[in-house]
């Protein structure tokens, strides 16, 4: 999938007539829909097509238990538009968007459902509010993250890795632990495919990184303090700990914005956001939120240190000294 052409003013003016709907009118569904369905997929599929012939694939794996599910809301009313004119102004112009719903496979009815790859507007948003947002959890600290990283893994195929090397994007937002392995008997329930035994969780997350960028997204400090160490032991500084869910998609259109170099630094990403018109509360917030993973890079604007002191002028040194 991800034929069509993107349009950022049709795909705002959806988003713009949502802005005081309920919920329950936006994400209708009270199942798994069937086309969101994950079992017997074989593949979802981001190709190059004439008109995207350098697509990138962008997965979003939403955590839709509790109050997780204000993060889909926000997409679907107001902040999708946004990430995806970030992107294709910043060097990504062809973005093919997936979404993935994740709930807990030991409490929930559907804890794993799956969109298509997509790159136009109406079709983006179809998936995105095909969405049941179940709003369930086992209450044990743990969701089934686990899956949505295994169907990533196992059943996506994207050109962008298969034709450049390059890899997708991967988001998947959440507020609790993953569990420390994929079920193989959860995934023949909900996939269809017969593994001979559990996938170690350390194991899925390799495999998902052969073809994405995976990073995990922490809605608020409060809800940091109860996930944060499982998952940097995992992705390390692939870990970003937000303050608040309002933040998603300025953090991660941000983080492909460092990761593909179209900002040098984070005072250019800041610029970028304050000529966009976001408040400075919010540039502050995006940049804190950016600046471990911009640091690995070393492109957080820090200047790097230098081997020495710096060379004086010719003539006397400090205090009257003459230099060698």
């Amino acid at each position: 999938m991800g034929y069509g052409s993107y349009s950022h003013e049709a795909h705002q003016a959806i988003t713009q007539g949502r802005q005081h709907v309920p919920r329950e009118q936006v994400f209708k569904q009270t199942a798994c829909h069937p086309l969101m369905n994950p079992h017997g997929v074989k593949l979802r599929e981001s190709r190059d097509s004439p008109t995207h012939p350098n697509s990138v694939s962008v997965a979003f794996a939403l955590d839709v238990t509790g109050s997780m599910g204000k993060i889909p809301d926000l997409l679907a009313r107001k902040e999708l538009p946004t990430f995806m004119k970030t992107l294709m102004d910043g060097g990504v112009p062809d973005p093919q968007v997936l979404f993935v719903a994740i709930g807990d496979a030991y409490s929930d009815k559907a804890p794993l459902q799956v969109g298509q790859f997509e790159s136009a507007e109406r079709e983006m948003d179809q998936w995105l509010t095909l969405m049941f947002l179940e709003g369930g959890g086992g209450g044990q600290g743990k969701e089934s993250y686990e899956l949505g990283l295994y169907f990533l893994a196992r059943h996506t195929a994207i050109d962008c890795v298969d034709k450049r090397k390059k890899r997708g994007f991967l988001f998947m937002t959440g507020d609790e632990n993953p569990y420390p392995s994929v079920s193989a008997a959860q995934v023949r329930s909900l996939v269809g495919d017969d593994l001979a035994a559990d996938v170690p969780m350390k194991q899925i997350v390799r495999e998902v990184e052969r073809l994405y960028e995976p990073f995990f997204l922490i809605p608020d400090q409060k809800r940091r303090a109860q996930c944060e160490r499982a998952w940097r032991d995992l992705l390390g500084d692939h870990v970003i700990c937000m303050d608040d869910a309002e933040e998603t998609c300025d953090v991660a259109a941000g983080l492909v914005e460092i990761s593909v170099g179209a900002v040098k630094d984070l005072d250019e990403l800041a610029a970028r956001l304050r000529k966009k018109g976001a408040s400075n509360g919010r540039v502050g917030a995006v940049v804190r939120a950016l600046t471990p993973y911009a640091a690995a890079l070393r492109r957080d604007g820090t200047p790097k240190p230098g081997l020495g002191p710096p060379d004086l002028p010719s003539g006397d040194g400090p205090s009257g000294h003459k230099r060698p």
